[in-house]
């Protein structure tokens, strides 16, 4: 059984909302009778649906912004039910004004879908004696009552919250490292699958890791100036990705003879070692103890590469101490996140008020919806689909001789229609495996007489269907089956459980959900333009700041690093997600890997000579500095300007008489000795002048060669 303190955020997060519930429920059936008590529950339930973990104030604007919009859509249906045709109408209005709030991002999709899970409990709901402002209190009521339970849960739980989330960006960014190490692995090895199948899992680990840094942020950034340590170790974290980036350079280079699989699969290992390491210090943070301390493996695998199998003349061998400094680099961050842990002062090099400018905004600003309103918008074009695929759900359900329950029918499409269709596609088949488990489950339980039991089975259903919405999905459809369907056995028990039907609605709704997704399809490829100007251009900007020298502003380069690593996952998430579209619509996938490539190693050579102007000191000449590095810059403005790439695109990328190279042909086309006798004769830290104008020039060019897959990718010859 795993102990309380392993016990991770989310699944604490499920067991709140559950208590949460079951409290409101309690007290509301303290109160008034059973059927307003079910009223309360559904406020409290839709509520809940933004309650995850977060700083109290954003808790505030979430939960209550859900609570609000649950009231509202419970006095819509209220409202509309003497009326048939005029509630199908207001379920479509509603599902568009609730997809609308996407407008917003990621964070308001719980918020979203708190009216629309509002009108499938009001209408599950048999009619209420009295007025509809009596059960639009009650409702509002139950939502107030659970604002305050979150309120208090997440200020009572802040500090538990900020280890986890810190303990999960190094949990994240040990996964990134055995990613790199098992795209390291794939490359020394014969099968292209495995290859492939590498290069998707170092994707997911990326946008992994972005996520829970962000998490990790907005919990130990706010107030670094009362919790410098957790501020410390998630800078660390941050530094130890850059330096992960920079370990794949002159890599891909090696070749594909025995001795280079053999530098490969060392590397490789000596990246799981170094992941070891973080796996021992997030499970330090997580349980608050101090991790042991020793030296890192790393360092003895970097080590050997004393005994790699080349010979005394072979080129390669000059690239081994620059290998044995990137790997230790790593294993120095690994220490230094262990030595926080034990008591080491940490060091901020930023104060608490530049740090704040790293935590994610708040609110919810009405610019951001202005801008979605034109038709190419996937935002617009997703709250028309789902208007019209509920009120379709409806209107349907009415027809079907079990109509005496359309609400399950208007949940399933609900559910399952996403704004993409990876992730319909997705949502589709865990919907229904979790909800004929679920109905499984409540056919075992239809034994049980005994409402205690019942009662705790929901609160568990309720629980687990929360913890697992973003995790595992089937197990929330699976969950939030048995919830439903206890819950209108609570409310009408002579309806029985009504498990075929249920079924019936699932499989038809998925259905439908399916269909609407190609109706108003907003493919990848439409906003393919948009996600390469954004990745250039910011690269471009970051790229301005990192070759400043001196630096002068700790601040302004980490916030352009972090926004050129979020448009390149955004980039990446384009070509993942249209991999599902398609045949005829989807992304040129060779030419959008070669541009994520050269930008990641372009991100790689920056974060190079970063580390190069800050650690060389007197030993680099500083007119020749300078000037080497505006003619850099120079030569990338020129290359990334967004601008020049839409009429450039028009014309064909490849000149006549040549053919077009993907970048694993032009590893193969290489010549070893050529690349690594340009090498500069000592190491990194002996003569940092010769190598930063060798990571100049390969700047120079990655940078040109990311232009020319930005061009491939916008040419109309992949029309």
């Amino acid at each position: 059984m795993m102990p309380l303190r392993a016990l991770p955020a989310y699944l604490i997060n499920g067991m709140t909302v559950a208590a949460g519930i079951g409290v409101v429920h309690a007290l509301g059936a303290q109160v008034g009778n059973p059927q307003l008590a079910q009223l309360a529950l559904s406020g409290a339930v839709c509520a809940s649906l933004a309650d995850l973990p977060n700083p109290p104030h954003r808790t505030a604007y979430r939960v209550g912004a859900a609570a609000l919009l649950g009231v509202l859509g419970a006095s819509m249906v209220g409202l509309l039910t003497p009326h048939p045709v005029a509630l199908g109408f207001g379920i479509a209005a509603v599902a568009f004004v609730a997809m609308m709030a996407m407008a917003w991002g990621p964070r308001a999709g719980p918020v979203a879908f708190a009216p629309i899970l509002s009108i499938v409990f009001s209408m599950a709901a048999p009619p209420q004696p009295g007025t509809l402002l009596v059960s639009a209190a009650w409702h509002g009521a139950g939502a107030a009552a659970y604002l305050v339970w979150a309120l208090a849960c997440s200020a009572l739980l802040q500090r538990r919250y900020r280890l986890l989330m810190g303990a999960e960006a190094v949990d994240a960014a040990a996964g990134l490292l055995r990613s790199r190490a098992a795209l390291l692995s794939s490359v020394a090895g014969p099968l292209p699958d495995l290859q492939r199948q590498a290069m998707r899992g170092w994707v997911q680990a990326e946008a992994a890791l972005a996520e829970r840094l962000q998490q990790a942020r907005d919990f130990a950034f706010a107030h670094a100036g009362r919790t410098p340590r957790d501020a410390a170790l998630l800078l660390r974290t941050i530094e130890l990705r850059d330096e992960l980036l920079t370990s794949r350079l002159d890599i891909d280079r090696l070749g594909h003879d025995n001795a280079s699989r053999w530098l490969l699969s060392r590397t490789a290992d000596a990246l799981r070692a170094i992941a070891g390491g973080l796996d021992a210090v997030a499970s330090a943070l997580r349980e608050q103890r101090v991790p042991a301390s020793g030296p890192m493996p790393a360092a003895r695998a970097a080590d050997d590469y004393a005994d790699a199998p080349l010979a005394d003349d072979d080129p390669r061998r000059r690239l081994l101490p620059s290998l044995r400094l990137r790997l230790r680099a790593l294993g120095d961050s690994v220490d230094a996140l262990g030595a926080l842990l034990r008591g080491t002062a940490p060091l901020l090099p930023l104060t608490p008020v530049q740090l704040a400018r790293f935590v994610a905004p708040e609110g919810w600003p009405l610019a951001a919806l202005a801008a979605q309103w034109h038709g190419h918008s996937p935002v617009l074009r997703h709250a028309v689909r789902a208007a019209l695929a509920l009120g379709c759900a409806y209107f349907i359900a009415r027809a079907l001789p079990w109509a005496s329950h359309p609400h399950w029918l208007v949940l399933s499409v609900a559910v399952v229609l996403r704004g993409n269709l990876e992730q319909t596609l997705s949502r589709r088949n865990a919907r229904v495996g979790g909800t004929l488990l679920g109905c499984m489950v409540v056919v075992a339980l239809a034994g049980l007489h005994s409402a205690p039991v019942l009662g705790a089975i929901f609160l568990l259903s309720v629980g687990t269907a929360h913890a697992f919405v973003l995790r595992r999905y089937w197990l929330t459809a699976c969950a939030a089956t048995v919830m439903a369907l206890l819950q209108a056995h609570a409310v009408n028990p002579a309806t029985g459980f009504a498990v075929p039907e249920r079924v019936a609605d699932t499989l038809l709704g998925v259905l439908l959900a399916w269909a609407f997704s190609y109706v108003l399809p907003s493919w990848e490829r439409r906003q393919l333009p948009a996600a390469v100007h954004l990745a250039l251009g910011a690269i471009d900007d970051y790229a301005a700041h990192a070759l400043h020298w001196p630096v002068v502003d700790a601040v302004e380069p980490r916030l352009a690093r972090r926004r050129a690593y979020d448009a390149l996952q955004a980039l990446a998430g384009t070509l993942q997600r249209s991999a599902a579209e398609p045949r005829q619509v989807q992304v040129p996938v060779a030419a959008i890997a070669a541009l994520l490539d050269h930008g990641q190693r372009l991100m790689a050579l920056l974060s190079v000579v970063r580390l190069i102007l800050g650690r060389g000191g007197e030993r680099l000449h500083p007119g020749e500095t300078r000037q080497a590095l505006r003619d850099t810059l120079d030569t990338l403005h020129l290359a990334l300007d967004p601008k020049t790439l839409d009429s450039a695109a028009a014309v064909p990328t490849t000149p006549p008489g040549r053919t077009s190279q993907t970048p694993e042909d032009a590893v193969l086309a290489d010549d070893i000795n050529e690349t690594f006798m340009r090498l500069p004769p000592t190491d990194p830290g002996a003569d940092p002048m010769a190598w930063l104008r060798r990571r100049l020039r390969g700047l120079a060019e990655d940078g040109r060669q990311l232009r020319s897959a930005a061009l491939k990718a916008l040419s109309p010859a992949h029309d």
